[in-house]
């Protein structure tokens, strides 16, 4: 017996098969443009590859530069305004210099003269945006660098002025100075890889300092590299402890290293090379000179 049929199916017919295959004129003008049909889909493909890649990247970045580190990618506070100076023709801006009364004390009331070296940074915090503890610290490698090398003429202008460029005064991206001087969050910068103006270094502390085991960051509020601390390292609060993190002992180094080499900061050549050893830009080092310049009008206000 045969196998029964669905109703009506003895009534179909198959339906006659379409070719796919073209010949003569009407191929040779359909192959370019199914060409072209296909290079079109894959390069949709791509833009959309990219796209999706370009924002992984971006979260990548936001992930990276979102931790508990501050990363010092792109500092605003190089919004200073260079200024109309031309290096190596001016002389580190002239300040009057911290009293030599020691470390920090209560203050005296009503207006006094300073008694101590956190008096004396009230009195300048109160006329321009640096935290008092930050200008204390200036203060301190000051006095201190001045004991050591006194023909450097270092002044604690020129230290504000580069932790203004570097960190906005150990401020950037929210962090602040507690009172024994460390900054929090830290303060890291991107990893030297030869992009962005930088170059490359690799690692050189194990990621010690700056928590990367394959290229060297910038570290805390004057933004020193691992390998540029490992041979500056100071202790400014005597505490003991060598931390590129905490303000005194950022500021300290900073100083002693503006006076490599013998350099004098009175004279215009010596303090051109001073700051642009830190950044050798010309821009940088204007930028920093209206900092510096307007913290000694201050002062002398």
């Amino acid at each position: 017996m045969s196998a029964p049929t669905e109703p009506g199916s003895r009534d179909r017919q198959p339906a006659p098969r379409r070719s796919t295959v073209r010949s003569g004129v009407e191929a040779e003008e359909a192959a370019p443009r199914r060409r072209l049909a296909v290079l079109g889909r894959l390069g949709l493909v791509v833009v959309l590859l990219a796209a999706v890649v370009g924002t992984v990247v971006l979260v990548s970045n936001r992930n990276e530069f979102g931790r508990p580190d501050a990363g010092a990618e792109e500092i605003p506070a190089l919004e200073v305004e260079p200024a109309p100076v031309q290096l190596g023709t001016v002389a580190q801006p002239d300040a009057l210099a911290p009293p030599s009364l020691g470390l920090p004390g209560r203050a005296p009331a009503g207006g006094a003269a300073p008694t101590s070296l956190a008096d004396w940074a009230e009195g300048i915090a109160s006329r321009v945006d640096v935290p008092a503890r930050a200008v204390q610290a200036y203060g301190v490698a000051d006095l201190a660098v001045k004991a050591e090398e006194p023909g450097c003429n270092l002044s604690w202008v020129t230290i504000a002025g580069l932790a203004r460029i570097e960190s906005n005064h150990g401020r950037y991206r929210g962090a602040s100075i507690a009172a024994n001087g460390d900054v929090t969050p830290r303060i890291i910068g991107v990893p030297l890889d030869g992009t962005g103006g930088n170059r490359t270094i690799g690692d050189t502390d194990r990621g010690v300092l700056d928590g990367d085991t394959a290229l060297d960051r910038a570290v805390g509020p004057l933004q020193f590299i691992p390998s540029t601390w490992a041979k500056w390292r100071s202790d400014g609060n005597g505490d003991g402890v060598a931390d590129p993190n905490n303000i005194d002992d950022a500021a300290l180094a900073a100083g002693r290293y503006l006076c490599a080499g013998g350099r004098d900061l009175a004279t215009g050549p010596g303090w051109r090379n001073a700051v642009l050893s830190y950044n050798y830009s010309d821009e940088y080092g204007r930028r920093v000179y209206a900092a510096a310049d307007s913290y000694a009008a201050a002062n002398r206000g």
